[in-house]
């Protein structure tokens, strides 16, 4: 294997780049190098990273890729990676695309392996659940293990149904805060994202998601008053329609106690009966 750039080296070289975009390097060669080991079993013909910063996953992703499509909005960062990896640029293998991953098109890729920005991490996140492509995706730790929870565990959320609709989440590394620099205030984990179709069936995945959302803004209510109390987020004209529709030992349950089957069976009632909007 070529000997991969030094992390801190191409932060010398490229500099810290804008402040406000809450930027944390990784520079542990050692969590580098595994990160796209645990992309083996995906196609990596063509990956997506978005937030590349100075390039040191970029180097690694090259390494194992045909191709690599970095998303970077730091103008300084989108030149420096077109100097750094010019050869890579020439021959194809690598195209920078500067701009805020959250509006620029993206490519056809075939799956995604990056460091996200912690600052829009979620919302990346949910443009990139969508799209049906297997991820190694960096994130807080608390936010990782909220998006791996099984229903019951103490983390267990929104975030959690809304995530595992749309694949299987595994946090397959913790990684310390020493391992970034500037050091973030917590520590990170790196998730895998298999996608998958649910193992039930959502008429309308819209309504679906904000029945979800609306809910656990009341977790610790139980589910009769969860959608009395909600129905101006999930839109219901009716909600007390539903809940005389929903079996009384289910309108007793926390949304915290629900598996995403129960919601989407919920939210099928709620959509027959209660006259959404």
């Amino acid at each position: 294997m070529t000997e991969r750039r030094d992390p801190d080296a191409l932060i010398r070289r490229a500099g810290r780049g804008n402040p406000d975009f809450d930027q944390h390097f990784l520079v542990d060669d050692r969590v580098l190098d595994r990160i796209p080991t645990y992309a083996e079993s995906f196609d990596r013909s063509h990956v997506l990273e978005i937030g590349a910063g100075p390039g040191a996953l970029t180097d690694r992703l090259l390494a194992v890729a045909e191709r690599v499509t970095v998303v970077e909005r730091d103008p300084d960062f989108a030149s420096f990676l077109r100097e750094e990896f010019a050869d890579a640029v020439a021959d194809g293998a690598l195209t920078v695309v500067e701009g805020d991953a959250l509006e620029v098109a993206l490519p056809d890729y075939t799956c995604s392996v990056s460091n996200l920005p912690y600052s829009a991490s979620s919302e990346i996140a949910f443009r990139l659940l969508p799209e049906s492509k297997p991820a190694i995706l960096m994130f807080q730790r608390e936010f990782a293990e909220r998006m791996a929870a099984s229903v019951d565990d103490d983390a267990y959320g929104r975030l959690s149904v809304t995530a595992q609709h749309y694949a299987d989440i595994e946090v397959v590394e913790t990684v310390p805060k020493e391992a970034f620099d500037p050091q973030p205030r917590v520590a990170s984990a790196l998730v895998r994202v298999t996608p998958r179709d649910p193992a039930y069936e959502v008429e309308d995945e819209a309504f679906f998601l904000d029945f979800v959302k609306a809910l656990f803004t009341q977790r610790r209510k139980n589910v009769r008053n969860a959608i009395r109390n909600t129905a101006h987020i999930s839109h219901l004209g009716d909600p007390e329609a539903v809940v005389e529709a929903v079996d009384e030992e289910l309108l007793r349950k926390r949304p915290g106690n629900l598996a995403p089957e129960t919601f989407a069976e919920l939210a099928a009632l709620a959509a027959a009966h209660g006259e959404p909007m």
